[in-house]
């Protein structure tokens, strides 16, 4: 089975993380081929919308590194995952199509930062939206304490990194981070209708406002980027990041420290 889906027809391009019997997860090996997608995305002028979902309704996709994957890896490699998912992400954010993630059920994580980078997103009736780092011990490493606020304002964006909790399908919309909420056996047409919309317009008109709206809100993105991937790289060694995924392995409430 292929780990990413692609098609592009008429202007609208899909994109479908194809894993559906391990949650839609990002490997690397599915990183990389949103790279090399993203890759030619850059030069395709016919291309004007691009919709990202997950196979199958339960998961949209539940991100890269559960704690029961990062104990099988070395510190190293976990910052590997992590510089690359930034790098695939930044990259689907500059992309010169409007991109609409459509959230076809739990989103978590890595794959949260992920439909963060869109421009766009759309959720079904049963989705759900969660960044759970915190009670790992650590923080979203992959761009959602940078892209999360100008969504969703300071405040909230600092409540929901801050707490992890799961934010339903109604909140999501509430709250600004989707744009509608359909019905699960819905959310596939609704997103290719919305693309289709944007598809039927002028393209100079669409890449030309996405230039300007991305040049408007990127001035204080850089710093806050590298302050985030140089915290999150001394974050891997402490105490508390070993806590909180030890806590999750041995089924129990972490003991933080702060160091």
């Amino acid at each position: 089975m292929e780990p990413v889906l692609f098609e592009a027809k008429d202007g609208v391009a899909r994109l479908t993380l194809n894993r559906p019997s391990d949650e839609n997860r990002m490997t690397p090996e599915v990183l990389e081929r949103l790279d090399r997608i993203a890759e030619g995305l850059e030069r395709d002028e016919s291309t004007l919308a691009l919709i990202v979902t997950g196979a199958g309704s339960e998961f949209f996709s539940a991100g890269m590194l559960h704690p029961r994957l990062r104990a099988k890896l070395t510190r190293d490699e976990i910052l590997g995952i992590v510089r690359l998912a930034n790098r695939v992400f930044d990259r689907i954010e500059a992309l010169p199509q409007i991109t609409i993630a459509a959230l076809s059920g739990i989103t978590w994580a890595g794959a949260a930062e992920l439909s963060l980078a869109c421009d766009l997103r759309i959720a079904a009736e049963h989705a759900t939206f969660a960044l759970p780092e915190a009670k790992w011990g650590g923080f979203p490493g992959a761009g959602a304490p940078v892209r999360l606020p100008m969504i969703v304002g300071r405040a909230r964006a600092l409540e929901i990194i801050c707490t992890g909790r799961e934010l339903s399908a109604a909140e999501m919309e509430r709250y600004g981070l989707t744009l509608q909420t359909h019905r699960a056996e819905d959310l596939a047409g609704a997103a290719t209708a919305l693309a289709n919309r944007i598809a039927a317009c002028g393209p100079l008109a669409i890449r030309g406002a996405k230039r300007i709206v991305n040049l408007r809100l990127s001035s204080g993105f850089e710093p806050a980027r590298e302050l985030s991937d140089a915290l999150r790289h001394a974050l891997e060694w402490t105490h508390d990041m070993a806590e909180g995924q030890a806590a999750i392995l041995e089924g129990r409430p972490p003991r933080f420290t702060g160091q």
